[in-house]
């Protein structure tokens, strides 16, 4: 069960990204208003979704592997299978998965929907990234932190202008996770095909929402002090790690998964 249980409205007036990546995968649970934005930005968007989401399956497949089995996960986004927990405990059944997002719809879903093995367990926790230490709070109700645990921060830090210092509440994470644990970061990228990604941020910053693309250096930064793995910072297709190498695809998607020294 969700650790939060309480029903925050649900603002239908303004587009959220993550209903705007729900419709991008293809999902139904989304409104007008974001599937506006999402009608409007350029075919790479779609594609850029789906990337992202078979990195996160590779990579949790990867890590479970590795014997994590603990996993904190931050914009879940609205359930799409297979989700995060399913890939772990196709591996670990006992593996432990918290996932946070902070748009109410996901929340309702979350608790219908993100069921864990009886072996394991699930938990949603409804808070802000921007709240970094709330978010460690409420999961450690069902993490151990002592040991390694492997976060996730997929298709988000793109949402995450340098003003509100992303790579510091990265860092708040990783320091208040074991040696051993591991970061597992998409992000958009500027320096792939530019024209593109202003034409992308151009139409969320229509719908209000700021998009924050970075150059693969920009993105290398949040990375400092922790050991990237094979196959190192590359594109969402490149990147696999033991498990079946994708196609090789176009990507405007920079990816990587690095291990807390």
């Amino acid at each position: 069960m969700p650790t939060e249980t309480s029903h925050p409205p649900i603002d239908t007036s303004r587009p959220h990204s993550a209903r705007v990546y729900d419709f991008l995968l293809g999902g139904k649970d989304n409104y007008p208003v974001d599937q506006a934005v999402a009608e409007r930005l350029p075919v790479e968007a779609r594609i850029g979704a789906h990337q992202n989401r078979a990195f996160m399956n590779r990579a949790t497949t990867w890590l479970a592997g590795e014997g994590v089995d603990q996993f904190l996960d931050i914009g879940t986004g609205i359930p799409t299978a297979p989700n995060l927990h399913q890939s772990a405990q196709e591996v670990r059944p006992s593996a432990r998965v918290v996932y946070c997002d902070n748009d109410p719809i996901v929340l309702r879903h979350a608790e219908a929907l993100l069921i864990s093995r009886p072996e394991g367990a699930t938990d949603y926790v409804h808070a802000d990234v921007r709240e970094p230490a709330s978010i460690l709070d409420a999961a450690r109700r069902t993490l151990d932190f002592d040991r390694p645990v492997a976060l996730s921060l997929l298709g988000l830090l793109h949402f995450l202008p340098d003003a509100e210092d992303p790579i510091g509440i990265v860092r708040t994470f990783t320091d208040a996770m074991a040696p051993g644990s591991y970061v597992v970061l998409s992000q958009g990228a500027a320096d792939v095909n530019p024209e593109r990604g202003q034409q992308g941020a151009d139409e969320y910053g229509k719908g209000g929402i700021q998009l924050a693309l970075r150059t693969r250096g920009d993105f290398a930064r949040f990375f400092e002090g922790l050991d990237i793995v094979a196959p190192g910072l590359v594109t969402a297709p490149e990147w696999f790690n033991g498990t079946p190498a994708p196609a090789p695809e176009e990507s405007g998607l920079y990816v990587a998964v690095a291990r807390v020294p």
